[in-house]
Order: C-alpha cells, then sequence, then structure tokens
C-alpha cells in the first residue's frame, strides 16, 4: 500500500491540504472542529507525517545535543549524578517531542566533530555539561549561535544561560555546620580545580573560614572515590590535628571515610566528614553521610526548559538553586 498523503487526509476530511498541514504541525490557529476532522481522517488513513520534508520546511531537525565532556581519565561514567541529569534531560526533551543525542568529548578530534555537526545545522540545539575550564568547545558554539545552555555555570569567558546550584552556599552551609558542632580544624577536599563547581565550593570554605579567622587546609581531588581517599590521608599527614573534612563532593567524601576507617580515626568522634550532592549512597555508608543535598533533577529539568524556550525564541535567563544540608551521623 502506499503511504497515505498530506491530499487524501485532506479529501478524507473535507478540508483544504493547508488546513491539514496546520494541524499536523501543531499550530494554534485552526479551529476545534477542524482540527478534530482532520485527527480523526488522519487516525483512519494511517497518515505518519513525513520527518524529512518537515525538517526542509521548517529547517528544524528536532534533535538536541547532550554533550558532556569526557576526558581521558575523566570519571563521568562513574559518578552517578552524571546517569540521572541525563535520564532527566532526556525525558524532559523528549516529552517536548525532541530527539536526544548524546555525545562524549574528551578529545581534540572529538570537538572538532562535534562542532562540524552543530554547524551544519544537523541539531537544533544542544545541552553542554562537566565542561572543564580549558575545553574550546563552549566559546566556538557561542560563535556559531547555536541555541546553547550549559548545566552547571560555564566559565567567565563565555556568556551562555544555565541552570546551577549555589555551589558557594553550599560550601558556607557545610562548613558553617562543622564550626557550629565545635570543630576547628577543618580541612577540605577539592574537586580538580578547572571545573567551576569545583571552584565555587573551595571559595565557600575558604571565605567561610577567613570570616572566624581560621586557615584553609586543603588537598585537590578528582571527584571519584580513589582520589577522595588518597587526599584524607594526604591532609591526615599535613595536620594529623584536624576534626573535620568537607568533601566538594559524595564520592571523594566516600573515599576519605574509609582512608579515615584504615587509619583509625572514628567518624565523627575524631573527624566529622560531611559531602556535597545527596547521592543516593550516601544514606548508605557507615556511618551515613551528612552532606549538602543538590536538587539534581530540578536543576536538570530546569536546564532542558531553558533550551526549550531558546528554541522557541523566548528569553532564558540564567537559573541558581538553593542547596540544604542533610545531616546523618558522620557530622
Amino acid at each position: 500500500m502506499k503511504r497515505p498523503t498530506l491530499e487524501a487526509v485532506a479529501a478524507r476530511a473535507g478540508v483544504s491540504r493547508s488546513s491539514v498541514s496546520r494541524v499536523v504541525n501543531g499550530q494554534a490557529t485552526v479551529a476545534p472542529e477542524i482540527r478534530d476532522v482532520v485527527m480523526r481522517a488522519v487516525t483512519e488513513l494511517g497518515y505518519v507525517p513525513n520527518g524529512a520534508a518537515r525538517s526542509l520546511a521548517t529547517r528544524r531537525t528536532n534533535a538536541i545535543a547532550v554533550i558532556v565532556s569526557d576526558p581521558p581519565g575523566g570519571v563521568v561514567a562513574d559518578d552517578p549524578m552524571f546517569s540521572a541529569v541525563v535520564r532527566t534531560v532526556s525525558r524532559e526533551l523528549e516529552a517536548a517531542g525532541k530527539r536526544v543525542t548524546l555525545i562524549l568529548t574528551g578529545s581534540p578530534g572529538s570537538h572538532l566533530r562535534v562542532e562540524e555537526q552543530l554547524a551544519a545545522g544537523h541539531v537544533d540545539g544542544a545541552m553542554l555539561m562537566s565542561m572543564h575550564g580549558a575545553d574550546p568547545l563552549p566559546a566556538a558554539v557561542e560563535r556559531m549561535g547555536v541555541p546553547v545552555v550549559t548545566h552547571g555555570r560555564p566559565t567567565m569567558s563565555v556568556d551562555l544561560p544555565y541552570v546551577d546550584n549555589d555551589n558557594v552556599g553550599g560550601a558556607t552551609l557545610a562548613v558553617r555546620y562543622l564550626l557550629d558542632q565545635g570543630r576547628r580544624r577543618i580541612a577540605t577536599i577539592t574537586g580538580p580545580l578547572d571545573m567551576i563547581a569545583a571552584q565555587d565550593r573551595l571559595a565557600g570554605y575558604r571565605e567561610t573560614l577567613r570570616d572566624t579567622g581560621r586557615r584553609s587546609i586543603a588537598a585537590v581531588g578528582e571527584f571519584n572515590r580513589l582520589s577522595g581517599a588518597v587526599c584524607m590521608r594526604q591532609l591526615l599527614d599535613d595536620d594529623p590535628a584536624l576534626d573535620a573534612v568537607f568533601a566538594a563532593n559524595d564520592l571523594m567524601a566516600i573515599g576519605a571515610l574509609r582512608a579515615l576507617r584504615e587509619a583509625g580515626r572514628r567518624v565523627p568522634d575524631d573527624v566529622a566528614v560531611v559531602g556535597f550532592d545527596d547521592i543516593e549512597a550516601a544514606s548508605y555508608t557507615a556511618p551515613p553521610l551528612t552532606t549538602v543535598h543538590s536538587p539534581m533533577s530540578d536543576q536538570a529539568r530546569a536546564t532542558a526548559r531553558l533550551l526549550l524556550c531558546l528554541l522557541e525564541g523566548e528569553p532564558a535567563d540564567s537559573v541558581i538553586m538553593p542547596n540544604e544540608l542533610v545531616v546523618r551521623e558522620s557530622a
């Protein structure tokens, strides 16, 4: 059987071809009674819109690229926050009729291929996440004029709309809580300092300690369990008298808990530990982890909606979401 055409639907519905086209393309200018008879004819004939022809007519692909920076040795794939964000963003965009393409970049060659896809119009827009400071992609995309948002605040070198949580404020919550609990020698395990989230969480830690006249004690981690354990051992060597540690994400905090246990330090009696993100595993550590809850699902949904606004030519202002401290037994 031949594939039903717009003309066939128009004949069955007793309306013009242009009316059928407006209904199929979701235009709001069609009277409800016309829409009803057209949709009835569409169902009866089994009409399926020709996506390629529609793309030519509208100059839209209805495809969105979710681009994740994962350089060699990166830990994105091991981070439970990554899968949660991608899943939430994909559901939100697909509910709006968009196709989602996940692209991992981490080399000059992969960056070039992404730029070529965007420049060729293979997608209508893009979401960038897990970007590092030296990554050339945000600036390249900004120059192209493609609708783009970033999940997380981008570097100051680009002006792209974004959604992020209050990383400085979240770190401040954690450190103030530790101070209120009587902790006096508070160290931190940072994330990689070419990432804005790590920079902001370190800034919140330092500013809070500076306000009390205390010095900062920092080790630079990689947002994974192994680096958390390595950094915790380093901090204990540098300052055996420390009595608290703020880790810039939960994975590093979990690694720190293991290193403290191996060193014979009791948590929280000897050393209190606070993380950041509130991943599911934080409730199941020994002891359960006190952490800064990051509204990751809300943030992901807001990022997707921000991109949808850009695609429709609507104003798209950046959003910063508040955090809250979840107190458990580790601090």
